[in-house]
């Protein structure tokens, strides 16, 4: 790990303004995820803003009926809040199919957002990665590719994005706020927050430099079924190769968003429309002009078992 400053903001405004105005600072809270990526001299910050004073720590209610989640609610937090296991299950089902418990005592809901992926070419600094070092080319093209995108991906780059909250936010239809260093206020739709690669795989999110997220903030509850599922190598700790969140309604129309496959959380509305038609007219749209490789061609079928088990559960 390189040699770094550190400083605890005090307020929302200052840590941006902190960031923004420090060539390589970066914001720190729960710390998950940037701290690994740190030791492995992948990240490389030169001050680290500890954000974890902000009071950035609530879930509220919104005058619409819906959620307003702090940046720094941990995930247990989250998963346990009584509102949105009642309200938001498929979230509180997500965030606990994910990592270990010791984990989302300590992973807050702005880093989930954050997070980045886990492509073994990415953390192997001695292999060309176009995410981690722009321009360098992407070893796992022609690499080892099972647990990678089979859809969104593009010539430099083929990694899925990690997060099983995210692809229930995007379910969700949830906002993410933030702040700028001139304490300009922006809310962002899930679905414009993670970037695809194109020619900029480096470009994850939407955040500008020095734009810290502050909260998310979930909609009126939608009612109906809330389902989570998520297919992986073993059975505790370990990321998707395939995760299917879907909300039914009784007369079978509905909404499902996949993760594991793309480097974004993927939802199409014409497969939510084709909900009351089936699993395999759902995967159809879902995945149409996928472009999988021979290692993980598999999970094109297994999109549409996962979800032809939700809805045969769904049945009773």
């Amino acid at each position: 790990m390189r040699p770094f400053t550190y400083e605890r903001a005090t307020s929302p405004a200052q840590a941006a303004t902190a960031v923004f105005r420090q060539q390589g600072a970066r914001f720190i809270a729960g710390g998950t995820n940037l701290l690994d990526l740190m030791k492995l001299q992948i990240e490389t910050p030169t001050h680290l803003v500890d954000v974890q004073d902000l009071k950035l720590d609530q879930i509220t209610q919104e005058p619409d009926g819906g959620l307003r989640i702090g940046a720094l609610v941990t995930n247990t937090a989250l998963a346990a809040d009584r509102r949105v296991r009642s309200d938001y299950a498929v979230l509180s089902r997500a965030i606990l199919a994910g990592a270990s418990g010791q984990l989302r005592n300590k992973a807050t809901t702005g880093g989930n957002l954050l997070q980045r992926t886990r492509c073994p070419y990415f953390y192997d600094t001695n292999q060309p990665c176009n995410k981690r070092q722009p321009g360098t080319g992407c070893a796992a093209i022609e690499g080892v590719s099972r647990q990678l995108a089979v859809i969104g991906g593009s010539a430099a780059c083929i990694a899925t994005n990690p997060s099983d909250m995210a692809v229930a936010l995007r379910l969700l239809d949830a906002r993410v706020e933030t702040v700028d260093a001139q304490g300009n206020v922006r809310s962002i739709n899930i679905a414009d927050f993670h970037k695809l690669p194109g020619k900029t795989p480096h470009v994850e999110t939407a955040l500008a430099p020095g734009e810290l997220i502050t909260a998310v903030l979930l909609p009126k509850p939608v009612g109906g079924l809330h389902f989570y599922h998520k297919v992986r190598d073993r059975a505790s700790y370990a990321f998707a190769l395939v995760s299917v969140a879907v909300i039914l309604e009784r007369n079978g129309s509905g909404r499902v968003a996949v993760g594991g496959i793309a480097p974004k959380p993927w939802r199409i509305d014409a497969a939510d429309a084709a909900l009351p038609q089936g699993a395999e007219a759902v995967a159809r749209h879902l995945l149409a002009g996928a472009t999988p490789t021979r290692d993980n061609a598999f999970k094109i079928e297994l999109v549409e078992r996962t979800l032809a088990g939700i809805l045969h559960d769904a049945k009773g």
